[in-house]
């Protein structure tokens, strides 16, 4: 592994330093090398490659608008007896903390970033012989991303839709509630879910949706900082509503309430809002339910039966 680490970095040095970590998904290390550290990612499935993919354009994504540091993506590379690595940058971080609320404030420009791109662009299209000043990065009017993403190691299908309900009940709860499905046959599950689909829709009546490139698995797990300000990282991006962001981060703690007030300073709470953060937060619920087992089982039916309320 080594060895076809040096070839595909080019490089003479290679040291491993620190620990071999690794959280439920893959295995990780860093090393030393030519061009200073790197932070390498393992994973032995056969899907590796396709989930590595995804987290390489989410990074590249998110590092494009400027305004919330990533590790640099630097490459995806097949392992000879099956699965990928992914070397990116090495950071050196540190639990979030001093720069909590900053945070905040970046997530929302963030999630700002695309509808500002498309004022711009419609301010740019009353100007006369705006050629020169156009936009490099193109404002996306539908509800999707270029790429599969893994939220976990569950490939997401990101095939792009103009409605945000129906690619959110379609490609996020129906797609996790497929595996229930099939791994569990849980006829509970299939009879909440069978009245709530049609309930759905009318959560969604009265806002209106920009889409907004969503870093998709925001826990706290996935945060850090440095002395320079905060960092995100395992991302699993697409372009949906900005609240779907929030759902994740605040069902497992870690966020402190001054990320929230930032936050909501820059993306005041829509009507509505609670409801449809206990709907995002459902999709989680499910998520880890495919993960890890039937502990998720009645926090998600107890969701479920709430949103029928």
């Amino acid at each position: 592994m080594e060895k076809i680490l040096k070839t595909e970095l080019k490089t003479s040095v290679l040291k491993a330093f620190g620990s071999s970590g690794g959280g439920y998904i893959s295995q990780s290390q860093g090393y030393e090398t030519d061009s200073g550290r790197v932070f390498v990612k393992i994973n032995h499935k056969p899907q590796a490659r396709k989930m590595f993919e995804g987290e390489m354009a989410s990074l590249e994504a998110i590092q494009k608008t400027n305004i919330v540091r990533v590790p640099q993506p630097i490459k995806v590379i097949d392992l000879p007896g099956g699965g990928a690595m992914f070397v990116m940058e090495y950071l050196k971080m540190k639990h979030l903390n001093k720069y909590s609320s900053k945070l905040g404030e970046q997530i929302a420009d963030l999630h700002l970033y695309n509808q500002k791109l498309g004022e711009k662009l419609r301010k740019e299209g009353n100007t006369i012989g705006k050629g020169a000043g156009h936009s490099e990065s193109q404002y996306v009017d539908k509800f999707g991303f270029h790429t599969a993403t893994c939220c976990g190691y569950i490939p997401q299908v990101n095939e792009w839709q103009s409605d945000w309900p129906s690619f959110f009940i379609r490609h996020r709860l129906q797609a996790q509630l497929d595996l229930i499905e099939k791994d569990y046959g849980d006829r509970e599950a299939r009879e909440l879910w069978s009245q709530l689909k049609l309930k759905i829709p009318e959560m969604f009546c009265d806002v209106e949706i920009v889409p907004a490139l969503l870093h998709g698995d925001l826990w706290a797990g996935n945060v850090a900082e440095d002395d320079s300000g905060p960092i995100i990282f395992d991302p699993a991006s697409f372009y949906g509503h900005s609240e779907f962001e929030l759902a994740i981060a605040g069902m497992f703690g870690g966020f402190s309430s001054c990320f929230f007030s930032a936050y909501h300073s820059k993306i005041p709470k829509a009507p509505g809002f609670e409801k449809r953060n206990k709907l995002y937060q459902l999709f989680n619920y499910i998520n880890h339910w495919n993960h890890f087992g039937m502990g998720y089982r009645g926090s998600t039916l107890n969701v479920m039966r709430k949103l029928l309320k």
